[in-house]
């Protein structure tokens, strides 16, 4: 949860620093993240010039290491079913977030390669880690997160080759990359408020002096 809100903070903080306005539709998320002002001809030609390049980057590598620590510390029966589907499933999660750290240590101007590697790790593993989540979450997980993980991963990859392919469907360049990349955070911040929920409803342990008093 941290991971995500800290994400968006300062995606709107980087965004707001362009002296040219920056366009969700227009521009990629990457280019929030580009170290310096030119223009930039592909996928769709437009001006990147970012002065928060560098929160922008701190903020993806955060991302990262908080969503594979989070994946980490869902290893018990709490969230998943158990067997190979859920160690897939987190596999695949966790390599979401390390192309996530991948992607702020090489902005896009500076090491192509390696930031189009943790893109795809991003909209690829961790979309494919969505679907195969939504066949190995427990049982008590309620219905509609159940199926909505699925339904979240299955739109992401579709919305990954409608981007490839440059069929934006009027959503724009950048539009389309978040439906392909977002879905990603926004079972992640479920997962999360879902977690926080849960803990607070438990009971109190008592311990064995309580008990005696109660006895007494």
């Amino acid at each position: 949860m941290a991971g995500v809100v800290q994400f968006f903070a300062i995606h709107t903080i980087a965004e707001q620093a362009w002296v040219r306005p920056y366009s969700w539709a227009r521009n990629n998320i990457s280019d929030l993240g580009n170290a310096h002002c030119a223009l930039q001809p592909d996928p769709e030609p437009r001006y990147v010039c970012s002065p928060e390049h560098g929160l922008m980057n701190g903020s993806f590598v955060a991302l990262g290491v908080l969503l594979v620590v989070g994946v980490a510390l869902t290893g018990g029966r709490a969230l998943w079913r158990g067997g190979r589907a859920a160690g897939v499933a987190r596999l695949l999660l966790a390599t979401a977030g390390a192309g996530f750290v991948l992607a702020g240590l090489a902005p896009a101007d500076v090491n192509e390669n390696q930031h189009v590697l943790g893109a795809l790790l991003i909209m690829a593993a961790g979309n494919i880690g969505l679907v195969v989540a939504g066949f190995a979450l427990a049982y008590d997980v309620p219905t509609p997160l159940r199926w909505g993980t699925g339904l979240l991963g299955v739109t992401a990859i579709a919305a990954l080759g409608l981007f490839l392919s440059r069929h934006y469907l009027g959503l724009g360049m950048g539009g389309m990359e978040r439906v392909a990349a977002l879905p990603l955070l926004v079972w992640a911040l479920a997962v999360g408020v879902r977690g926080l929920v849960r803990q607070g409803r438990r009971t109190p342990e008592v311990t064995p002096r309580e008990r005696i008093g109660h006895a007494g």
